[in-house]
């Protein structure tokens, strides 16, 4: 038998329009293009050398993006991704795994990107929610945009993963350790053998 559970998203679109109204915000005051000299990516951005002087930057830099492809992108992976995962493990589950997992990406990219290098964008917490589903529901078959047939969605993480690699100017670090985090979530959820629904 097959149950649904309630979801209630309000936790999801408000990380949404949070997102967007930073974006907004860094167009009003900086400009288009954005760029590192843009005054909110230098003030929410995370650059490792300027850590002890900005440490709100590990938080903030979640919520900054570079361009329109880079946040409708992740907020597209968002809205789907966050919105299954509420629906699998719930709304504290979800936004212990989304901060955390924003945390740990940019914890790694403190420790292996070019320490004067802004780095900025929410991908690494997508990639924690991510990782937790392909442990929870790993055959659910999913749609990614590029590719017209459907796969497992823990290979769709796979392949979203790789790109990292081919395409200059992103930080493999912070969807590594995304990555990380929600895989060890998500096998934590799996040990409380709680019922998934889907």
């Amino acid at each position: 038998m097959r149950t649904y559970r309630t979801v209630n998203l309000n936790a999801l679109w408000f990380l949404i329009a949070l997102n967007v109204v930073i974006f907004v915000i860094e167009i009003a005051i900086g400009g288009y293009p954005i760029t590192g000299n843009n005054e909110i990516v230098r003030f929410l951005g995370l650059a490792p050398v300027l850590l002890s002087q900005q440490p709100w930057t590990i938080i903030t830099a979640i919520f900054v993006h570079g361009g329109f492809t880079h946040i409708i992108f992740n907020m597209i992976s968002l809205y789907f991704l966050g919105g299954f995962f509420l629906r699998v493990a719930g709304e504290k589950n979800f936004l212990a795994v989304f901060f955390l997992g924003g945390l740990a990406g940019n914890a790694l990219y403190i420790l292996l990107a070019p320490p004067n290098v802004i780095g900025i964008g929410a991908s690494g917490a997508i990639f924690a929610i991510g990782g937790a589903l392909a442990v929870l529901v790993p055959r659910v078959p999913v749609f990614i945009f590029f590719i017209p047939v459907p796969m497992p969605l823990w290979v769709a993480i796979i392949i979203f993963f790789l790109l990292s690699f081919f395409f200059s100017g992103i930080a493999w670090q912070a969807h590594l350790g995304g990555l990380l985090l929600g895989l060890v979530a998500g096998l934590i959820f799996k040990r409380r053998r709680q019922t998934y629904y889907f």
